[in-house]
């Protein structure tokens, strides 16, 4: 049964695409009731509408808290139109039918999301009777429609111009939907009462709300269907929220790919590039411009960097594109916080693969960041801070008996910074602000220094080098000296840190120890 909808509810906070919804409404000959601040905003658009609190004869009081919770609106939502008694009772009482509720609910998250709101002014964005109209017309689905979001209204509107009512399909549809938003909203309010009284780092429960964007091509494997949701606690850069200017369609692999050149990036001092494969760093560099900052770091590793995705800190300018479009090279995604015009014609049109390129503007970069990281297992979920935080130079300590030159405390200070990027056991030699040989995700950690200096060749001699974790022994020492490295950094807090310090000493090698490790599993 699919009564026909003369009588609409509409209380709203998101007053997005309001007016011209309700018009379309009015012109259908349906009476719009409505309560407080939508009443005079649609009255403000020349709609007529009728005032709830003079349907109900109860006026709003205690500064809007109540409006709605009255029988002659809850009455109007629940009756069950293919029952005889419901009809007669809302006949006897004089209630009118509402087939058509229209309510999202007061901003909870966007209040306790600015900074300083105290609890009493979160507290009074609670929204009482908005969920019980929303809950109300989505159990009654079979009869009422329930319109949560503003992005419903055209294909409401549109059934009702059509046939007068809606099909029981799109009402179960929306019912879903208002169920997901409801349940969200309570969890946003959970947590934040549990974030204001528990003493602990970490709630009790914990509670995730997610919204899909968009199916992805597939997973990690053709055969894995995949999606990305996104957090709508999350602002700031990224690549869910970014805005693509080219390309087809991003995968699964494409977004854990780009997720990490953004972090390399963000990460790397003046004008940073990073080049990752396989969601590791390939190339990265950093220069007094984008362009040369560009080259460098595809010059890390070329074989690796091809069809490699690519991060950028700063926007990607109409030299640093032409550099790109150079024949031989091919990258398959650039995320970056914004392109120049010239750069976005220049790659579109320019290199071979110019119609498939990803590019990802994410916006300017903040220095809000998430707290957490987390990451699903068989049975739960991991949960840990973020490793964002910087490493205060006061800590480090050069523990051998030669020093470090004050040219090479930059090269450390930037091989430091790609370090913890790096899957461990991680080891990157870095040479004029680039990096030139990585060894990554090895069961041994010379096995990563062999793979380093490897990838580094002829760069070798004269690099620096840093380890995300300590040296269990002093062999990747003297592979390093071996291969011309003139300086190390490195955590610390092995038991054999001193055979490992003999072993530079021997070689001549200054060393710094910085007491914070940067595991990256």
């Amino acid at each position: 049964m699919n009564p026909p909808i003369k009588s609409a509810l509409i209380s709203v906070s998101d007053k997005l695409g309001l007016a011209d919804f309700a018009r379309g409404l009015s012109s259908l000959g349906i009476t719009i009731y409505s309560t407080g601040g939508t009443r005079k905003h649609l009255e403000a658009e020349g709609i007529a509408v009728r005032d709830v609190s003079e349907y109900t004869g109860f006026p709003e009081m205690m500064d809007g808290r109540l409006k709605t919770l009255h029988p002659k609106i809850f009455g109007g939502i629940l009756c069950r139109h293919d029952r005889d008694d419901d009809m007669r009772a809302i006949d006897h009482h004089r209630i009118e039918a509402f087939p058509l509720v229209v309510v999202n609910l007061y901003p909870f998250e966007a209040t306790i999301a600015k900074p300083g709101v105290t609890m009493p002014e979160a507290i009074e964005q609670i929204d009482i009777g908005g969920p019980s109209l929303v809950r109300a017309a989505a159990k009654n689905h079979a009869f009422t429609s329930i319109a949560s979001r503003p992005e419903q209204y055209a294909e409401i509107l549109s059934q009702i111009e059509a046939t007068g009512s809606t099909t029981f399909e799109l009402r179960q549809k929306l019912a879903a939907e208002a169920f997901s938003h409801t349940a969200a909203y309570d969890r946003a309010i959970s947590d934040y009462f549990a974030s204001q009284l528990a003493p602990e780092a970490f709630p009790a429960t914990m509670h995730i709300s997610l919204k899909r964007e968009e199916i992805l091509r597939y997973g990690e494997n053709p055969h894995q269907q995949a999606a990305v949701y996104s957090n709508p606690r999350e602002v700031g850069a990224n690549l869910v929220t970014a805005r693509k200017l080219n390309g087809k369609e991003l995968s699964y692999n494409n977004l854990l790919d780009l997720d990490s050149a953004l972090a390399i990036a963000r990460g790397l001092p003046d004008c940073g590039v990073s080049v990752v494969k396989h969601n590791n760093p390939c190339g990265a560099a950093s220069s007094d411009n984008i362009a040369d900052a560009c080259r460098k770091a595809m010059d890390g590793d070329p074989v690796s960097a091809f069809g490699s995705v690519l991060g950028f800190n700063q926007p990607v300018d109409a030299a640093t594109a032409e550099y790109l479009s150079t024949p031989g090279l091919f990258v398959e995604a650039i995320a970056a916080p914004s392109f120049s015009a010239e750069a976005v014609e220049i790659l579109t049109t320019k290199p071979k693969w110019k119609a498939n390129v990803r590019l990802m503007q994410v916006g300017e970069f903040t220095d809000r960041r998430p707290d957490w990281q987390t990451r699903w297992i068989e049975g739960g979920l991991l949960v840990q801070g973020t490793d964002f935080c910087d490493d205060p130079e006061a800590e480090w300590t050069v523990v051998t008996e030669a020093k470090v030159a004050p040219e090479l405390m930059a090269e450390l200070k930037f091989a430091w910074a790609v370090c913890r990027y790096v899957k461990s056991n991680a080891i990157v030699l870095c040479k004029d602000r680039a990096l030139v040989g990585a060894g990554a995700g090895q069961m041994s950690r010379v096995d990563s220094v062999e793979i380093a200096i490897k990838k580094a060749a002829d760069r070798g001699p004269g690099s620096v080098l840093a380890s995300d974790a300590f040296f269990p022994f002093p062999d990747s020492i003297h592979e390093a000296a071996k291969a011309g490295v003139a300086a190390l950094i490195q955590p610390g807090g092995s038991k054999r840190d001193q055979e490992v310090i003999d072993a530079c000493n021997e070689h001549g090698l200054p060393m710094i120890f910085t007491s914070r490790r940067h595991f990256r599993h």
